[in-house]
């Protein structure tokens, strides 16, 4: 993954080019990636001769020629442990060129050792995690040797996205699935990097394999990016309630697709409310600023989500934040809503 059109960095030994991000990842690597600057450091003529020879798109051909179709390969503006996993996953391990090496992730079981953090005190302790396609869940349980689990998440509505800087470890992952139609919160890290992204890759595998089964034939390159989904955008937001006579609080919004969650804490385990955003088809839009009735608000930049049903008021405390909390909900708003998500609309007009 290059974040250049012009990387001015190469690997001499793998004859590929790189940016400079990915170059410090490289050199993570020396026994298998010698890096060299393009501009900077001199070059021997067979190490010319040698990058003419391979090149990106050979050595693509090469390390990923058994590449899997769930795997997530990573962008540039993913964290730290996904792309330095992948570098060593593709050249260090070359998980992608030998399909024996891929069952960590790829034989629909899997099952070991997360820190977990706890619901009540916010302490991190060993839970042991089961991920089983054959029963079409993820499950935890609190104690090593227990039978019953302590929670049972299924694949159908399991959702996991890194989260190093909110759980405070760079192999931090949010786990995220609906129970009773709300969303519930887990997050979990392991100290070993390779052991996090296997685990990743392994829910992957496992929503890849239901979509197969869900929805036969269908599961084609658009529903790919469905098989995890990073948040659209999160962030402290003050709310008022329905009457829009309560004082405004400030609570962490989390928009995942087309639920916008609020909570109280960034970490909690359960939002304390959630909204549905459809399209403007459906007679969703999005306002800047807030009716001037509306009083009892800290911040002054405000914004209105427009529902068939009611309004409900935002407010930010920079106006940078509110435009951004504006694109993010126009961005849901003027994508028209398929039909899965008009059961998923219907689920909240009837929450008690």
């Amino acid at each position: 993954f290059l974040s250049t059109r012009q990387p001015e960095w190469a690997s001499t030994t793998l004859g590929v080019f790189m940016c400079q991000s990915c170059s410090g990842l490289h050199r993570n690597i020396p026994h298998i990636s010698r890096v060299k600057s393009v501009l900077m450091d001199p070059w021997e003529t067979a190490e010319v001769q040698f990058m003419t020879s391979n090149g990106n798109t050979a050595a693509k051909d090469k390390y990923e020629e058994k590449l899997p179709e769930f795997y997530y390969k990573p962008t540039k503006s993913d964290c730290s442990v996904l792309r330095d996993q992948w570098i060593r996953a593709k050249y260090e391990r070359c998980e992608f060129m030998y399909k024996e090496r891929q069952e960590p992730y790829s034989t629909g079981y899997r099952e070991g050792f997360l820190w977990k953090r706890g619901r009540d005190n916010g302490q991190f302790l060993s839970r042991k995690f089961i991920l089983s396609e054959q029963e079409g869940v993820l499950k935890y349980f609190n104690k090593h040797e227990a039978r019953e689990p302590k929670a049972i998440m299924k694949i159908q509505t399991l959702n996991a996205s890194f989260q190093p800087q909110k759980i405070d470890h760079t192999n931090g992952l949010q786990i995220t699935y609906l129970k009773d139609n709300s969303t519930r919160n887990i997050f979990v890290y392991h100290d070993d990097g390779k052991e996090m992204v296997d685990w990743f890759n392994a829910i992957r595998a496992a929503r890849f394999h239901y979509l197969q089964v869900a929805y036969p034939g269908t599961v084609s390159a658009s529903q790919l990016p469905k098989l995890t989904r990073n948040f659209i955008k999160e962030g402290y937001m003050e709310k008022t309630g329905p009457k829009h006579t309560e004082g405004f609080k400030r609570r962490w919004f989390t928009m995942d697709d087309r639920r916008l969650m609020y909570l109280k804490d960034p970490l909690d385990a359960f939002a304390r409310g959630e909204v549905f955003i459809g399209s403007k088809e459906n007679s969703y839009s999005v306002l800047p600023g807030l009716p001037h009735s509306v009083q009892g608000n800290h911040w002054q930049f405000g914004i209105t989500i427009v529902t068939p049903d009611r309004r409900f008021l935002f407010t930010c405390e920079k106006e940078t934040d509110q435009k951004d909390w504006i694109a993010a909900f126009g961005s849901v708003i003027n994508r028209p809503m398929a039909p899965q998500e008009y059961a998923v609309e219907a689920q909240f007009k009837h929450k008690p």
